[in-house]
């Protein structure tokens, strides 16, 4: 059996989508997922599309989001 630290070793050179799978698998063991909490989840998320879509509301774009988390946070 291989050891934590080669365990770790191997995921890290497993392709981007691949570690993510692995990292997705293995949080998913720590917190068992609620059907409850994703139904929500996905309900706001249809939600919040279809007000993007109608133009009720503006999309904020990821680089201005870290924009503003840059300053109020400064390193």
């Amino acid at each position: 059996m291989l050891s934590t630290t080669e365990i770790i070793h191997e995921a890290e050179c497993l392709p981007v989508e691949e570690r993510a799978l692995v990292v997705d698998s293995l949080l998913r063991s720590l917190n068992q997922p609620d059907a409850g909490i994703d139904s929500k989840w996905a309900e706001v998320a249809r939600r919040r599309s279809a007000e993007l879509r109608a133009g009720q509301v503006k999309g904020v774009s990821g680089e201005a989001v870290m924009d503003r988390l840059r300053s109020r946070f400064p390193s």
